[in-house]
């Protein structure tokens, strides 16, 4: 892969422009052709560039500890200079703001909100645990955000949806603080892992995931998707349960592991669920 794809972390921006578009989908009902697929495509172009841009500046700051840790990253390795990260950084940031503009008001102060917290946390935030759980998470449900702009609505089913990924994702984001309690107490990441112990950390990832299994039925109580859902639904709350009883059962760095990988799973079923859930509502 060109180094340059591998400084944006071409997966990222791949995710991430995909995540506004399912964010347009879920707020417009799943009435995709409605929209039109220039804003769409200009959404997902937008998504992509921002976040190539915030995975550049991460890349650029965090470059002495790659040297020691991750040498064949492109900065570390030579592969790309210092000067063209920075450069990189302003030009894919400049690129998403003017396709942000072009779409409307909201979506560039969307992006402006999203891109500015993502550098926050490149910088500071990373050090902080919990706020720095919360920051990232306020960078994952952003292009859904951004995607409900595009249309300029946000139904109700979008505000579930945005609030189980935040909570499922700083769950997560938690239970990773117990993967790197060793190396976080090392370099005074003050995560709650850390803090507090591994056993108060499972306790408190296992209750966000609760709350988020328990807001995936206000869709199926209020009536506001269809059967795809509640198919594709259940398996992921089961999911999200078992995990939670997983991660409570034993807590130590290697089941932690193993239980932050799962969720993508299950978060990844969650978002089918409710992308074909408001599609076979209509």
């Amino acid at each position: 892969m060109h180094p340059l794809l591998r400084l944006i972390r071409l997966p990222n921006c791949l995710m991430m422009g995909l995540a506004v578009i399912v964010g347009s989908s879920i707020a417009s009902g799943g009435d995709l052709w409605s929209i039109g697929w220039e804003r769409l495509t200009l959404g997902f172009l937008a998504g992509f560039f921002l976040t190539g841009s915030s995975m550049a500046f991460n890349d650029y700051w965090d470059r002495e500890i790659d040297a020691i840790n991750e040498p064949t990253r492109p900065i570390p390795s030579g592969e790309i200079g210092v000067r063209a990260a920075l450069t990189y950084t302003v030009l894919l940031l400049l690129v998403g703001v003017i396709i942000s503009m072009s779409i409307n008001y909201l979506c560039l102060t969307m992006a402006t909100i999203s891109w500015l917290i993502s550098m926050a946390y490149t910088v500071w935030g990373k050090r902080t645990g919990l706020v720095g759980n919360l920051m990232v998470s306020m960078c994952v449900i952003a292009p859904f955000i951004y995607g409900s702009f595009i249309v300029n609505r946000m139904n109700p089913v979008s505000w579930i949806f945005i609030s189980m990924v935040f909570l499922a994702n700083t769950a997560r984001e938690i239970v990773k603080g117990i993967v790197d309690i060793e190396g976080d107490k090392a370099h005074g990441v003050k995560t709650i892992a850390v803090t507090y112990g591994a056993r108060v950390a499972a306790i408190i990832s296992s209750i966000l995931y609760v709350m988020a299994v328990g807001l995936s039925f206000l869709p199926i109580i209020w009536r506001l998707t269809s059967i795809y859902y509640v198919i594709l639904v259940i398996p992921a709350d089961l999911g999200f349960i078992y995990s939670t009883i997983v991660i409570l059962r034993r807590h130590d760095r290697e089941n932690a592991r193993k239980a932050k990988n799962r969720i993508l799973l299950w978060m990844l079923l969650g978002l089918i669920a409710f992308l074909t859930g408001s599609i076979g509502y209509q």
